[in-house]
């Protein structure tokens, strides 16, 4: 009885607290419009709340009563309050008037426009004033909504549901809503983020991925990493992508003049924003940021129109203005979704220049504390920078509510009783029946899904089974897969199976065993899909894709080591067979074009095959390097990514061993190493090497060469720094030293977007080089030109280019097209 009565106290005064130390308020214009997004704080700091969308704030009182207030917003005059409180909660609305600009009768030419000088004053300052902030702490809030607008039920015909139950009866309601309270701390290039608590709508065991990292934004580099590298207004060629006007200039809280600035872009589709700067005087630093790009010129296809705004708040100890509240406002609309969001940032609690030691930063960018999705209301309520709109709460209670139905046993089963129903559809693209409460699925493909031709086989295809099971509170995932296939022509059946184990999501040990038979392309990477293979044979009586048999039995292991380095291993036996062709069917031929044989060394040859039969064991282990790899150290796994700084280092070696014919058995030593990254605002540079020698490998079997992806249907599929243009398929093939690179600059619209008339295309100007060089053989080169980002609408992922390649004194000329993403 005591615990409880302890406990019940403490809830009280917990509760008291939160009730009785806040002053609330309401904040509007002089018509009675709620104005969001306000900010307001103690006056001789920085830190404080901010209005939502509705204007409401609650602002959090520590000791004293006798406070002066500040609330400041764009576009409205800053005004203080000493309010006499005798109680708390103290209700103080206030209302704000438009800010009364000045401009002086200044003659604006060419010469004399006030603007230039403010600019040009904020450009040479620029640098001074991105090193104030390089080195900092502070505590960072952060708030992410989407909402959507007439939801469509179903896409491909697959049920779309109701989005955790947030959709209304014109399926239009908030389908994302999560916050976060984290400690970061920066230094040069250096982020990391602790996150002390997470909220995620309908989700009581979610993470946010609202980070900081993701919305560091600033203006004082030369460019803005918003999807695309955009231009800082005050980059060192700014001047080249922007005109500027001075709207008027007024007086801040501190009595620093203010300059207002609009910023036009030149050219409306370059990689720019448009809005307002507001520079503060004889500092030159910002003071408010007010941006629109759209989404074409971030790359970012869903969203329409996207709005960054900042607001800063002079430190007088730091003598500098610290970024206090930033917000992105973004429209989207794809695939008939459209809709809007908002994601709110605030930081308090700055400290400049602390004394960091280098144990301070690691690779690990974001980690969380623990227990951090697990806080109360009361915590939120307390803690939150932006009060909740009456929408949040209701979505908050509607979904928090739903989710104990949801995740039950018998909604679930409900649930999936409704998409395990058998259909026509099932018959013809495959049937899934999902236990999601137990976490295991069973798919069942049928021969309408996977039917394809080709020579050796013929019109082929068959069934497939899959069993999936998952743990995702630890995860691990089990996977048993088997398949059939049926050659018409061949008449051979051949079934594959393998079963699989993902261990946990931080290391991601995963090992696999897997057998069977299969008709295998020579090159491995298999440079022509089966779609493609189908497609240029019926239609063209193309065969360019060659096969031999492999029966094979295998087992593979792969392990993150350490952080950035990843190992693979693989240990099969493998029996090989030739393989003929056994059909010549093609819907449209002609009397000037027939099939080659399956003999890539002599496709006139239809009698010899290019390997003999033999079988050999297969070892192979391959280390991936990633260079400073950075991760985000998610409770329930670690999520890797690159930085464009550093490259990618792979070194391989390859074994065959143990042949029936001694001869087969060979060494192979392999390294590549590739790279993609932005050079300044001109685009995004990429590069791709390998190289590889063989040992003892001089009378190996031709299936063990090493092979290149060549292409003559002229589409390229996939990475186009993995693929040549031109290339014939096997004439390269080789069991010596060889050298392959693939350059590529895409200018990102820098050239197109200058060039008139043109740059209605919004295209991308893309160079590209290829070499190849192996022992006997003179280098083969290919140079390429084309424009990327084609297409209509949202939708430009086509790419159309001129390729020139050059051999042995010969030169050839072809059109090469295919999609970028």
């Amino acid at each position: 009885m005591k615990v409880k009565l302890l406990f019940c106290f403490i809830f009280f005064m917990v509760f008291q607290n939160h009730l009785f130390s806040q002053i609330k308020g309401k904040v509007t214009d002089k018509d009675g419009t709620p104005l969001p997004f306000v900010n307001i704080y103690f006056e001789g700091t920085i830190n404080g709340t901010t209005t939502n969308d509705n204007g409401i704030y609650e602002l959090e009182l520590n000791d004293s009563l006798d406070v002066t207030i500040v609330y400041k917003y764009l576009g409205y005059t800053t005004k203080k309050i000493t309010p006499s409180i005798a109680q708390l909660p103290f209700i103080l609305d206030v209302v704000l008037q438009e800010e009364t600009l000045q401009l002086n009768e200044v003659a604006v030419t060419a010469k004399e426009n006030p603007a230039i000088r403010v600019i040009k004053n904020a450009i040479k300052q620029r640098a001074e004033n991105r090193k104030k902030l390089e080195d900092f702490t502070a505590d960072f809030y952060s708030k992410g909504l989407i909402r959507i607008k007439d939801a469509p039920k179903k896409i491909l015909g697959q049920d779309l549901g109701d989005y955790g139950g947030g959709l209304d009866s014109t399926r239009s309601g908030i389908i994302y809503l999560s916050e976060t309270i984290s400690k970061i701390a920066k230094s040069k290039n250096e982020f990391k983020e602790k996150i002390v608590a997470s909220k995620v709508s309908g989700d009581d065991n979610g993470f946010s991925f609202n980070n900081a990292s993701d919305v560091n934004f600033s203006f004082y580099g030369n460019t803005v990493e918003f999807g695309n590298q955009l231009i800082s207004p005050i980059a060192d060629n700014a001047f080249n992508y922007y005109r500027y006007r001075l709207i008027g200039t007024f007086y801040d809280d501190h009595n620093n003049l203010i300059n207002q600035i609009k910023v036009i872009p030149k050219r409306s589709k370059d990689r720019v924003f448009t809005g307002d700067i507001y520079i503060v005087e004889n500092k030159w630093s910002i003071y408010a940021a007010d941006f629109k790009v759209t989404g074409l010129q971030t790359q970012i296809l869903p969203a329409d129109t996207i709005s960054l705004t900042q607001d800063f708040i002079y430190s007088k100890v730091d003598d500098t203005y610290l970024k206090v509240l930033q917000s992105i406002d973004f429209q989207y609309g794809i695939f008939g979704f459209k809709g809007n969001g908002r994601f709110t940032a605030g930081y308090k609690n700055y400290k400049l220049n602390p004394e960091f030691e280098k144990k301070d930063f690691t690779n690990e960018v974001l980690s969380f504390a623990d227990n951090a999705n697990k806080k109360d209301s009361l915590y939120w309520n307390k803690v939150r920078a932006v009060p909740l709109t009456l929408e949040e709460q209701n979505d908050y209670q509607i979904k928090d509510s739903l989710e104990v139905i949801r995740k039950s046993q018998k909604y679930l089963d409900s649930v999936d009783a409704v998409g395990n129903k058998l259909n026509l559809g099932s018959l013809l693209f495959g049937y899934t029946y999902s236990n999601t409460f137990k976490e295991k699925f069973f798919t069942l493909t049928t021969p309408f899904a996977n039917t394809q031709f080709n020579t050796v086989q013929g019109w082929n295809g068959g069934f497939g089974f899959d069993y999936l099971k998952l743990n995702k509170e630890k995860g691990t995932r089990l996977n048993l897969a088997t398949s059939f296939n049926y050659g018409l022509s061949e008449k051979r059946f051949r079934p594959k199976g393998s079963l699989s184990y993902r261990f946990n999501n931080f290391s991601r040990p995963f090992l696999s065993f897997s057998a069977g038979s299969e008709a295998k392309q020579f090159n491995n990477t298999n440079p022509i899909t089966p779609f493609g293979n189908t497609f240029v044979s019926l239609l063209f009586e193309k065969n360019f894709a060659k096969f031999y048999e492999r029966n094979f039995s295998e087992v593979f292991y792969s392990q993150e080591i350490t952080n950035g380095i990843y190992a693979f291993l693989n240990l099969g036996f493998e029996d090989r067979q030739a393989l003929f062709n056994t059909t010549d069917y093609v819907l449209f031929g002609s009397d000037n074009s027939e099939y080659t044989s399956n003999n890539p060394l002599n496709p006139d040859d239809f009698e010899n095959s290019a390997v003999e039969a033999h079988n050999i064991f297969k070892f192979s282990f391959t280390t991936r390097i990633r260079f400073n790899q950075k991760y985000l150290n998610y409770p329930d796994g670690k999520f890797n990514y690159s930085e464009d700084r550093y490259p990618t280092l792979l070194l391989g070696y390859e074994k065959g061993f143990a042949s029936n014919t001694s001869s087969n058995n060979f060494d192979q030593f392999k390294i590549r190493l590739y790279q993609n990254f932005d050079v300044a605002n001109k685009g995004r540079f990429a590069y791709n090497f390998r190289a590889g020698t063989f040992l003892n490998g001089e009378n190996i079997s031709f299936i063990d060469y090493q092979h290149f992806n060549g292409n003559r249907t002229r589409i390229t599929r996939g990475n186009y720094l993995n693929s040549f243009f031109l290339l014939p398929y096997y004439n390269f093939s080789t069991n010596k030293n060889y050298f392959e690179g693939h350059l590529e600059h895409n200018f990102k619209g820098f050239i197109m977007q200058k060039i008139p008339l043109l740059n209605k295309l919004n295209a991308h100007l893309i160079l590209s080089g290829k070499i190849l060089a192996t022992t006997a053989n003179q280098p083969y080169s290919e140079f390429g030109i084309a424009l990327g980002n084609l297409g209509w609408n949202k939708f430009r992922f086509l790419r159309f280019g001129y390729v020139q390649r050059h051999f042995n004194g010969i030169t050839e000329n072809g059109i090469n097209v295919g999609l970028q993403f």
